[in-house]
């Protein structure tokens, strides 16, 4: 029998894939080379809930993404458009895709929304960070899957 191969999540914008929020990537090398051992499973968890790209930025507003999924926040771009749904939407498909994969663990964007972990913009759209994760990074956390960010 061969041996099994880990299966990391990881964000897509990080394997250089054109999904920010700005049509760009956030290619990380170090997470490539680090992980040449694994099978990492690309997601962009905005794209999958929906989401265009390029797209306005969006923030959490009123709490993490903890309170997004508990109903107590919201998602917001700078003018007031609601795209919680979306981000939930992306939430899931990225919990069920680590799931049918079997990934224990995901590699995921710092400071995103969806992504971010411990560390996420205060929904203020002044570039101010407060301890929190994103919607994504919340989810696959309550289903213990474990979060590393970059």
């Amino acid at each position: 029998m061969g041996r099994k191969v880990k299966k990391t999540l990881v964000s897509a914008c990080l394997l250089g894939v054109n999904c920010r929020y700005d049509g760009g990537n956030s290619r990380n090398e170090d997470t490539l080379k680090n992980h040449e051992t694994e099978e990492l499973v690309p997601v962009c968890p905005e794209e999958a809930g929906g989401l265009p790209t390029p797209r306005p930025p969006v923030e959490i507003v009123g709490g993490d993404g903890n309170n997004v999924i508990d109903g107590n926040a919201k998602v917001l771009t700078a003018d007031g458009v609601d795209k919680t749904e979306e981000f939930l939407k992306g939430a899931q498909h990225a919990l069920a895709l680590a799931q049918s994969q079997g990934a224990t663990c995901a590699i995921l964007k710092s400071k995103s929304p969806s992504c971010g972990c411990s560390k996420i913009y205060d929904g203020s759209f002044s570039g101010k960070l407060v301890s929190g994760d994103g919607v994504t990074t919340a989810l696959l956390k309550r289903h213990g899957i474990k979060v590393i960010s970059v």
